[in-house]
């Protein structure tokens, strides 16, 4: 049986793009192994919005050069946003790699794949036969990175492991805001939509395999469907697909990742304040809190309408948690305009945030701009935003402690294996000790301790409820906090 190995760089979009990769592979008898020493195909799925994320790819493809020698038989790939945006520029100095598929075909890389390893194999069978110019005349590649219509429609598959409770969804592709700072509409091209009947036949597929939660991906996913759906009763195409997953029996939880400011009508907000399935966060990307920065990037909002915007989704849902996205040392960028963005971010208390510095993509218009700001400085100010979101980070951690939660039990914690890792329906983690058996679960946990950017707990003697495996060991503390 041939066996792949796939790394994937950057985004959930991207580890939704690579699942569907490993799909289509498996479904032809392909094994999938977690060390790229045991594969007969290596894949890199890339990513492109910052210059580390590249050099990351590009180094590891590097990397692999000495198993080609060793391996002359494995197939070896770039996958993804980088692929998109650099194509057949890959195959330089690189001559080991094989494959360059871009983002709009993803289901057509086990086609390829297969035909490359059957190549290789005669490529192989040749060298023991042959002359070296034979080998040389055998050499080729496979580059794919051309516009498909109706590759929205691609994503669709995707294996569900025992114990998987989460499940990403792609229900979008591309992007039409062309912010400066950023590549994706020249690697995932223009907005294109699914349709909800496909999305929601996606959903209930997984729900009936064992997936307790599902995340709605997008590249701004709140903008789903405007151009091709019509609003229905004054709600937005992306309202009644939230509606319509919403009432898929046996989901318990519904997220969707990474929305944009002005995607937040009345009827998000309202959807927001009813919908019990919705969980109580909101990823709401800032970007910087300088009016003028925010116009230098094409935000289209200002400071103050982000700001009014984050205390009408707190009134319309009680104890939700708001992560967010702040890039500093973008090009024009004074002390002045910083101090705004920290002042801002200081004000609203992010739960969490993912902290940037400004990184200058090539083919985008901030790499050009003047008044880019030097490396010192960059970083200057990314280690104090941080201090000030670890700040409120650990204030809104701080909160839970003696509280009893709700989790779903994603598997064994990264950092101890030993204890099991779950998340909050605010997006916390959880670290707490139990069987195997409760992976998958939803679980209820009492919150002991507070510690860096994790919550330490200890579950409640279980008790089957309406489906949760509960925790009924002290009851009256679960009260406490039943939106989570």
């Amino acid at each position: 049986m041939p066996k792949f190995f796939i790394k994937t760089y950057g985004c959930q979009m991207n580890e939704r793009d690579a699942e569907q990769v490993a799909h289509s592979l498996m479904a032809r008898g392909y094994e999938r192994v977690s060390k790229e020493s045991e594969a007969d195909v290596v894949l890199l799925n890339t990513c492109s919005v910052r210059d580390m994320a590249d050099q990351k790819a590009l180094g590891k493809m590097g990397m692999l050069g000495r198993l080609a020698k060793e391996r002359p038989h494995v197939v070896f790939g770039f996958l993804g946003c980088m692929a998109q945006a650099r194509g057949d520029e890959l195959l330089k100095g690189l001559s080991h790699v094989d494959l360059v598929v871009g983002t709009q075909k993803f289901h057509r890389v086990a086609d390829y794949v297969e035909e490359l390893v059957a190549k290789k194999a005669a490529r192989t069978e040749c060298a023991f036969y042959h002359s070296s110019q034979a080998m040389d005349d055998l050499r080729f590649s496979i580059v794919d990175v051309a516009e498909e219509r109706g590759s929205q429609s691609t994503i669709r598959d995707q294996s569900v492991t025992p114990g998987q409770a989460t499940a990403f969804v792609s229900i979008m592709q591309g992007c039409n805001m062309h912010c400066t700072f950023c590549i994706v509409p020249q690697t995932r091209g223009m907005e294109r939509s699914r349709s909800i009947n496909d999305i929601v036949s996606e959903v209930r597929d997984l729900v009936s395999r064992g997936v307790k939660e599902i995340t709605l991906l997008g590249q701004i996913v709140n903008l789903y469907g405007r151009h091709e759906f019509p609003k229905i009763d004054n709600k937005s195409p992306f309202v009644q697909l939230l509606e319509a997953v919403d009432d898929v029996n046996g989901l318990e939880r519904l997220r969707f990742t990474s929305p944009h400011p002005i995607g937040f009508r009345d009827d998000l907000i309202d959807a927001i304040s009813r919908l019990p399935k919705l969980a109580e966060h909101v990823h709401l990307p800032l970007q910087s809190g300088s009016n003028k920065i925010l116009k230098t990037m094409h935000r289209a909002y200002t400071a103050e309408k982000y700001l009014d915007l984050v205390r009408r989704i707190r009134r319309a849902r009680d104890g939700i948690a708001i992560t967010t996205d702040i890039i500093v040392g973008f090009p024009g960028e004074t002390e002045d305009d910083y101090k705004q963005t920290r002042d801002l971010v200081d004000k609203i208390q992010f739960d969490n945030a993912f902290v940037f510095r400004y990184s200058p993509r090539r083919g985008t218009p901030a790499a050009d701009m003047l008044d880019q700001i030097e490396e010192r400085t960059r970083e200057e100010r990314n280690q104090d935003l941080l201090q000030v979101v670890n700040v409120s980070n650990r204030r809104s951690l701080e909160r839970l402690v003696g509280q009893c939660v709700e989790v779903l039990c994603e598997g064994p914690s990264k950092t101890n294996p030993a204890r099991l890792m779950g998340r909050t329906r605010t997006n916390k983690i959880v670290v707490f000790e139990g069987s195997d058996r409760l992976i998958g679960e939803l679980v209820k946990v009492r919150i002991e301790q507070a510690n860096g950017f994790s919550l330490y707990g200890t579950p409640i003697r279980e008790a089957h409820v309406s489906g949760v495996l509960s925790l009924e060991r002290k009851p009256e503390a679960c009260a406490t906090l039943a939106s989570f």
